[in-house]
């Protein structure tokens, strides 16, 4: 199983592959923790992990920034079986998610957001009875 301190030195490496500006503004950086995060509308236990997410914390209303957080306890819940580089992949894809949300946000912008509720409203009709 690849171990936090290996997806850590993934994470660096794809970071530095994106472009300067988009870290724009993005004060808190990216951080890896180790946590396991649920989705707080989870139907069923380990169900609806969440790999990582954009924390828009404004200054002044007791935030810390603009920052990405990626949760490695629940990347290894879903992903532990990949090969490394599928692995690889699948974390350049959840940061570049969490990106955009940045980007979207500095820009007053919410189509990523906008999708993911749909995407949630879409799993969220499963557990409807007709």
């Amino acid at each position: 199983m690849i171990t936090f301190d290996e997806v850590g030195i993934m994470l660096d490496e794809i970071a530095e592959e994106i472009p300067e500006d988009f870290y724009r503004e993005l004060n808190g950086g990216i951080i890896l923790l180790p946590d396991i995060k649920m989705h707080p509308e989870s139907k069923r236990p380990e169900d609806l992990y969440i790999l990582g997410e954009y924390h828009n914390d404004r200054k002044g209303y007791g935030g810390l920034g603009r920052y990405i957080a990626i949760y490695y306890g629940s990347f290894i819940r879903v992903y532990a079986n990949l090969p490394r580089e599928q692995q690889r992949e699948t974390l350049r894809n959840v940061l570049i998610h969490e990106f955009t949300h940045h980007l979207e946000s500095l820009a007053g912008e919410e189509g990523l957001a906008i999708k993911d509720a749909v995407e949630l409203e879409q799993y969220r009709q499963k557990f409807i009875k007709p």
